[in-house]
């Protein structure tokens, strides 16, 4: 069992604020990502949770039971680090089961484990040979080896797939989900990837400051974003923002001026803005529409387009918007340099962000997914 609660929890150094008013509940079995931009805070707190760094404020138990003084090794938690730290002269065994020879576990015991893991983790054939033998992949199935033998309570992952190549980090991932899936254990993963947290969180906890910017299933983060710094993080290609000027705020739909000059009627709760103020539009890549489905529409200018086979990202200029915005079409359409486009609006399809970065509740209904 772990069930893992973090209250208040907050961390200094030297008299700055790393961390701070974290409160958070992960469920017995669950599998949380945190995710985050660099230097928000997420490594800190996942080491606060190993017990490798103090906590400076706040509680947090595991099972209950009180686990801020406990030092790392006694806690039920197991870590796999970025760096796969395996003894060079020892086998593929024999660095799986040091941790447990420390412990003074029993031989029958050790090896029953040693074998146990290393044919979940497809390591058996490897048992005997040495890191050096090992690809980057393999030593890294060596160093999540090491920490399943022990069987703890927790597993804590710090971005364990940065140091691999782009195929080796997808079918990593393919195989820590399935090992999630067959162990039903606690998970917490820290990654800058918001892709892998994509892909293998029940949830993503998504930090910023040092604080809790959202928490929630993958998908909720992606539609339902409660901040524009959420919403930019979440998604690939990244959201495509552009200046707006409220005009007609409501509780249902929320009417805006867009550069150019056409109205656009959101789907959003706006009545915390005001008529006249100045709010951010949000339109996820996918989610332009095609002229007869538009109920706005923005003139704008292909400046690169990035054919990539199952898909075509086309990237545009549009007058009025500093930065670029950026469209997801059928992989095989044509497009020529400098081709002048529209982009077709839907209200029901877009975003609003006051001047805040708040986001305005969305009034929409996607099947499957909860705000």
């Amino acid at each position: 069992m772990g069930r893992l609660t973090l209250e208040g929890i907050g961390k200094d150094y030297d008299g700055v604020e790393i961390s701070r008013d974290i409160d958070l509940t992960i469920e017995d079995g669950e599998f949380v990502v945190f995710v985050g931009p660099s230097g928000c805070g997420k490594s800190t707190l996942l080491r606060m949770v190993a017990g490798l760094e103090d906590i400076t404020r706040g509680e947090m138990c595991l099972n209950g039971e009180r686990i801020n003084e406990i030092p790392p090794q006694e806690r039920d938690i197991g870590m796999v680090f970025q760096s796969y730290a395996l003894y060079p002269h020892m086998t593929v065994a024999e660095n799986m089961a040091f941790g447990l020879k420390l412990a003074r576990a029993d031989k029958d015991e050790i090896r029953r484990r040693v074998e146990q893991a290393a044919a979940m983790l497809h390591l058996t054939e490897l048992l005997e040979r040495r890191p050096k033998d090992l690809s980057g992949g393999q030593r890294q199935r060596v160093a999540i080896g090491r920490t399943l033998v022990k069987q703890p309570a927790v597993f804590l992952f710090d971005e364990p797939l940065s140091n691999l190549d782009a195929a080796l980090r997808v079918d990593m991932r393919v195989q820590i989900a399935e090992l999630h899936k067959r162990l039903r254990a606690t998970m917490i993963y820290v990654t800058h990837d918001q892709v892998e947290a994509m892909t293998l969180a029940d949830r993503i906890v998504l930090l910023a400051g040092g604080g809790i910017a959202q928490v929630g299933a993958p998908l909720s983060l992606y539609h339902f974003p409660r901040s524009l710094e959420v919403a930019e993080f979440i998604g690939s290609p990244r959201i495509n923002t552009l200046p707006v000027e409220v005009v007609d705020p409501g509780r249902r739909h929320t009417a805006v001026r867009l550069p150019g000059g056409e109205l656009l009627r959101v789907a959003v709760d706006g009545s915390r803005l005001a008529a006249g103020e100045r709010a951010t539009l949000g339109v996820r890549a996918e989610d332009f529409v095609a002229a007869d489905q538009a109920e706005a529409s923005l003139p704008a200018t292909l400046m690169v387009a990035e054919k990539l086979g199952y898909e075509t990202l086309a990237h545009l200029q549009v007058a009025g918007v500093e930065a670029t915005l950026t469209r997801r079409l059928d992989g095989l359409v044509h497009l020529e340099e400098h081709q002048a486009m529209t982009l077709g609006l839907a209200g029901d399809h877009c975003h609003l962000f006051g001047a805040d970065g708040r986001a305005c509740e969305r009034q929409v209904a996607i099947p499957g997914v909860s705000h």
